[in-house]
């Protein structure tokens, strides 16, 4: 995908964010990241609890439907 594109989805998905501290946590990790002296690479423990109880409800929903589905006709 193009990174134009990319930054374009992710504008998107950032308009829908209502919880506060997620905003806050993204634009730390955007400040880090933008920092050229910055050598610490980004990890998912920068995201810890930023997840509203509905945000992360959904995200287990999604995980499960398309993670923990078996399709046996994969293995052939």
């Amino acid at each position: 995908m193009h990174i134009e594109t990319r930054k374009l989805r992710l504008i998107e998905e950032m308009l829908k964010v209502k919880n506060e501290a997620t905003l806050s946590a993204v634009q730390n990790l955007l400040k880090r990241t933008n920092n050229k002296t910055v050598k610490k690479t980004p990890s998912l423990k920068d995201f810890s609890g930023i997840w509203s109880k509905e945000e992360a409800e959904e995200m287990e929903h999604i995980i499960a439907a398309s993670c923990e589905t078996i399709h046996p006709d994969d293995w052939k």
